[in-house]
């Protein structure tokens, strides 16, 4: 049997040094992290960035199929992807929870060994956060500071008309591992002796379960001289994303359907669930890619850079938002991504 520490017998401060006492300090920035009032930060000529996400258990995330190691790793690497979507660069993040009794300092150990991984991995410090008692399950609020250079900070609102419409990586397979894990938990609960049938599906999963920020595209674009003039990160599906761009920018866009890119594991589990395949790779999210504009001139380069694919472009607002079919039929785009207050 499993060690098991109840947290009640290290308490609240000794939680927080027992779980953050290995950390090691690894940006300049970062002149004081964990251990005081507040940590203090030195910027010096960036930008400083900021985002936080809220997870919360039953809501954002179910502990009957994530793993709390995964948890971890996945609250921070989301909160990554908000800064490199902003052509920014992830330095400090602060990690508060909310947690019940259910949970031992082991289970929490699991969760800030995920955390810390994506911090290594990143290059990130943990600098700071909170514990506290839950009465409705684990509650996970990250903060997460970054930099930018001055000039160079990539907002919502800088698309312009003819500008190139890219995305990183490939889409839907984050909304089919998420898939793919229900229908599993929901046979679990009538069997007994049950092993789940995960195999040729491991890219799936991992899209839902341990999903990467992409610090190489920003990192390309730097190297290819480009700076967007619009980016997000696809956190609630393709058509949110664009959606929230063409109202931020003023301006409308098509894309093309046959240049969506969907990995065959993707197209293979949405067949086998009777499910419209662009539908999901429209709406699906959680994919974390990186959806971007830049100027027409910038064609070649962004053409050819790995991972990077042009899937149309942005036009007068007066023509709206629109996918174009195969057909050529034209489709238009609705914000119909996860919406976590409409449950």
């Amino acid at each position: 049997m499993s060690k098991r520490t109840e947290i009640a017998t290290l308490g609240e401060f000794g939680l927080i040094r027992h779980l953050t006492e290995k950390i090691e300090l690894k940006n300049e920035s970062t002149i004081k992290g964990v251990g005081d009032d507040a940590a203090v930060l030195d910027y010096k000529e960036k930008q400083v960035l900021v985002t936080t996400d809220l997870l919360l258990e039953g809501v954002h995330f179910d502990l009957t199929y994530v793993p709390l190691k995964h948890l971890g790793y996945k609250s921070a690497v989301v909160n990554f992807s908000d800064i490199y979507a902003m052509n920014g660069k992830p330095k400090q993040i602060t990690v508060s929870i909310g947690i019940s009794k259910r949970f031992s300092v082991e289970d929490l150990e699991e969760f800030y060994s995920g955390l810390q991984l994506a911090c290594d991995i990143y290059g990130v410090d943990i600098v700071g956060g909170d514990t506290s008692s839950s009465l409705t399950g684990m509650c996970i609020s990250i903060t997460c500071i970054g930099e930018g250079e001055k000039g160079k900070v990539v907002t919502r609102s800088g698309a312009k008309e003819t500008d190139l419409i890219c995305i990183s990586g490939d889409l839907g397979a984050a909304y089919m591992g998420l898939q793919l894990l229900e229908r599993e938990k929901s046979v679990f609960k009538g069997e007994k002796d049950f092993t789940p049938d995960f195999s040729g599906k491991e890219y799936l999963l991992e899209r839902q379960l341990k999903p990467e920020a992409r610090k190489d595209i920003v990192e390309a674009l730097e190297k290819a001289g480009i700076v967007p003039t619009a980016m997000m990160d696809v956190s609630d599906g393709l058509s949110s994303e664009l959606l929230h761009i063409s109202k931020e920018s003023n301006v409308g866009c098509h894309i093309y359907e046959d240049r969506i890119p969907i990995d065959y594991q993707t197209a293979a589990m949405a067949e086998q669930f009777n499910m419209n395949l662009v539908t999901a790779a429209l709406n699906g999210g959680e994919d974390y890619e990186l959806l971007f504009t830049v100027p027409l001139t910038e064609h070649d380069k962004v053409s050819d850079m790995k991972g990077v694919k042009v899937i149309g472009h942005i036009t007068k607002p007066e023509l709206g938002s629109y996918l174009i079919g195969r057909d050529g039929g034209e489709v238009e785009l609705k914000a119909q991504g996860w919406n976590s207050l409409s449950e």
